[in-house]
């Protein structure tokens, strides 16, 4: 399969990716929802909708190596990983996932360095990306860095109050319609 990818892979990385879908309208959307969501089972349904649009590749190319990537990564396959994702982001500089996924990676081999760096890139591309800000509060809170993980966790839960990663805040952030 890693074969077929490559040559999949190997022509399109001579030709420019295309842009990656532009979502922010409906991403604008679901974040409004999001925001005044009853309960959490039914914020989970407007995140789960955030991540379809976050990881609709820009093509038939970037979506094979972006799928690949995250079969390997929840299979333990690491390296494997990071091959498809390398090849992503090689060919599709633009397209913020890639980075993402990259950077989750990074994370769970405890290179968090090179998550950051990643995460980096996936912010400046996509700044409303919850994954990508709670990325990085998990990131800085893994290298001590409370401070700046503090910044990221309430960046994430202002986007989405639901977010589970609310609890690793300092003064957990109140649900909507709630009184701290």
């Amino acid at each position: 399969m890693l074969a077929l990818l490559c040559c999949l892979a190997q022509p399109a990385l001579a030709q420019t990716c295309p842009a990656a879908p532009d979502h922010e309208a409906a991403l604008g959307a679901l974040f409004d929802q999001v925001r005044v969501a009853e309960n959490e089972r039914a914020a989970e349904a407007y995140s789960q909708q955030m991540w379809a649009l976050w990881t609709d590749a820009p093509d038939v190319t970037a979506q094979a190596l972006l799928d690949r990537g995250m079969e390997k990564r929840a299979g333990f396959d690491f390296l494997g990983a990071l091959e498809a994702l390398d090849a992503l982001v090689a060919y599709c500089p633009d397209y913020a996932e890639g980075w993402n996924q990259r950077a989750f990676v990074h994370y769970l081999r405890q290179d968090f360095p090179s998550a950051l760096d990643d995460l980096a890139q996936a912010r400046d591309l996509s700044p409303r990306h919850v994954g990508v800000l709670t990325g990085l509060g998990l990131t800085y809170l893994a290298l001590g860095q409370e401070a700046q993980a503090q910044d990221a966790l309430a960046a994430a839960v202002e986007l989405n109050p639901w977010v589970k990663e609310r609890a690793l805040l300092r003064a957990p952030a109140s649900k909507p319609g709630e009184d701290l």
